[in-house]
């Protein structure tokens, strides 16, 4: 069955056209322009990508983000007329999985769209010890409950732990699991690696799995 999207964006001609690609790619959509409409209609239509404008009637991107990874690691894109790079890194902590600014082609959303939930449904599982990675359904679990990542958070977490010891730069982690690696930053990794390591510790105290190498990247390795 064709992934379910949902557009969430108050200018009514970009959100119609942008539901005019979708389709032409296959894909089914729904549109809302009101923020305080989100949390219902996703409990009774859960889509498999949420496109989210930043600025809505109602309540904000941010705070509809931030209410949706209560509950959800559905993949969220953020898009938003904001560039400064302090409005992007905010998108990104709260739990978004990108980041498009305004003007951006239809094709490149349906790019990006196409990207993220190529990553978010790939199949297969993987499993170490305690640790295990379920890539169908983007969940990492620890003593076999659920750490809660999000779609880009659960990414992050594989890339490093596909090849235990290796020491990945900020550069290679960007190029690897952002779709657009010129909108992000050495201090937006840092925020993503700082918030994995803090899901984890609340399941796995004892044990350190992500590691700092000074001025090289990141590795994992259980130690």
């Amino acid at each position: 069955m064709a992934a379910r999207i949902l557009i969430v964006e108050d200018e009514t001609e970009l959100a119609n056209l942008l539901l005019d690609y979708l389709q032409a790619a296959d894909y089914r959509a729904d549109i809302l322009s009101n923020g305080n409409e989100v949390t219902a209609h996703i409990e009774s239509h859960p889509p498999d990508l949420i496109l989210l404008d930043l600025m809505l009637p109602g309540k904000n991107g941010l705070e509809i983000c931030k209410e949706i990874r209560r509950y959800s690691n559905v993949p969220i894109i953020m898009m938003t007329a904001r560039i400064e790079e302090a409005d992007r890194l905010r998108g990104l902590e709260v739990g978004a999985d990108d980041y498009v600014c305004k003007p951006y082609s239809p094709r490149e959303i349906v790019a990006r769209v196409k990207a993220v939930l190529r990553r978010t449904h790939s199949t297969g599982q993987r499993k170490s010890g305690d640790i295990q990675l379920r890539r169908n359904t983007g969940q990492l679990l620890v003593g076999g409950l659920d750490v809660g990542l999000t779609a880009l958070e659960f990414h992050l977490f594989e890339l490093l732990y596909s090849e235990p010891g290796r020491i990945f730069s900020r550069e290679q982690i960007m190029d690897r699991i952002y779709s657009d690696y010129r909108v992000i930053s050495d201090r937006t990794i840092d925020s993503h690696i700082k918030k994995v390591r803090k899901k984890i510790a609340a399941l796995l105290p004892e044990k350190e799995l992500i590691h700092s190498v000074y001025g090289a990247g990141y590795k994992f390795e259980v130690q």
